[in-house]
């Protein structure tokens, strides 16, 4: 798949262009993470990472940049005894929860539409 890939890039001016629009439509499929209160999921296997194949995963990045992480990094910070515990009840963490899916899925319609529109005025352009 790859070298049929690489072989669909070429290697004129717009390769590049053509490598992120197709990659990035190849991947579309696959199915988005989602942030979630784990005392609001009683079903653990929700929590399995199918990909990696464990049981339980949780995933976040720099505080700096989602919300989403700041609550994560606090949460993980109050449950090994760093700081003193988060006043959130479990449903009011749930519906922040909620609320960044939300965004996080507009954000990506947003992008979806982007690139479509990129992809037509490039094929559209294209000899």
């Amino acid at each position: 798949l790859q070298k049929s890939l690489s072989e669909t890039f070429g290697a004129d001016k717009y390769s590049r262009a053509r490598k992120e629009v197709l990659t990035y439509m190849f991947s579309r499929p696959m199915q988005m993470a989602l942030y979630f209160c784990t005392g609001v999921l009683k079903d653990e296997t929700l929590f399995h990472h199918y990909a990696l194949n464990v049981p339980f995963y949780t995933h976040f990045t720099s505080p700096i940049r989602r919300y989403a992480d700041i609550v994560v990094h606090r949460l993980l910070s109050a449950s090994l005894g760093v700081r003193s515990p988060i006043k959130m009840e479990t449903e009011a963490i749930q519906k922040q929860a909620d609320h960044c899916n939300d965004r996080k899925m507009a954000s990506k319609r947003v992008q979806e539409l982007s690139a479509d529109l990129f992809f037509s005025v490039f094929v559209r352009v294209r000899p």
